[in-house]
């Protein structure tokens, strides 16, 4: 029977992005990797390379289906609002993705943004925002871009502050509730104020 190729990636993708996230990519065995997906550690040499090259096909195929599910629609600053809640959504259910670029970020630092691909994704999602903000130039659209992001990242990596600056706002169901509108108020006054620079 011939090796399935396509399937032994999608089981060692698979394996590396719950052991990326959980343990970043210094704390990440190769070992653990291959016993998870069921294979040779070989393999992950043969298909992806080194370690750190696999967090990055990791983290790059996690954010490119983020892309994918959760489109950049409409416009105005409710728009942006209600993007940043389905991003919020789509983050909640895939907790892995914000832990990821978390530990990118903590790991590997600037170097990260040395990445051609990476830079065209992210170049992609800012010409999204303009299209949601007609008018807006690509700095103020990278700000804003960059204001959502941190906000739906931070709030599922960094439950310990929220423990410690919102400690009684109820079970957890209510607690996510809160925070998503809180973001989504957030960020449709700021995607609000942005407009209203471009037109002074």
């Amino acid at each position: 029977m011939a090796w399935d190729t396509e399937r032994t990636k999608r089981l060692l993708l698979a394996a590396a992005t719950a052991e990326f996230s959980e343990h970043g990519l210094a704390g990440a065995r190769v070992d653990r990797i291959a016993a998870a997906a069921g294979v040779n550690k070989e393999r992950i040499y043969q298909y992806f390379g080194k370690k750190d090259e696999l967090f990055a096909t990791v983290l790059a195929e996690a954010l490119q289906e983020a892309l994918q599910a959760v489109q950049a629609e409409g416009t105005g600053p409710e728009a942006v609002g209600d993007y940043a809640a389905r991003l919020f959504d789509h983050h909640i259910a895939h907790g892995e993705i914000p832990r990821l670029v978390y530990w990118e970020g903590l790991e590997r630092g600037i170097a990260a943004a040395d990445s051609p691909v990476r830079a065209a994704f992210h170049a992609e999602k800012v010409t999204r925002m303009q299209r949601m903000l007609p008018g807006l130039d690509r700095v103020d659209a990278g700000e804003l871009l960059l204001t959502v992001v941190s906000l739906v990242n931070a709030w599922p990596v960094l439950p310990q502050l929220d423990a410690l600056i919102v400690p009684d706002a109820g079970d957890a169901a209510t607690r996510t509730r809160r925070r998503r509108a809180a973001i989504v108020a957030a960020v449709t006054a700021a995607a609000a104020a942005a407009i209203e620079s471009t037109v002074r």
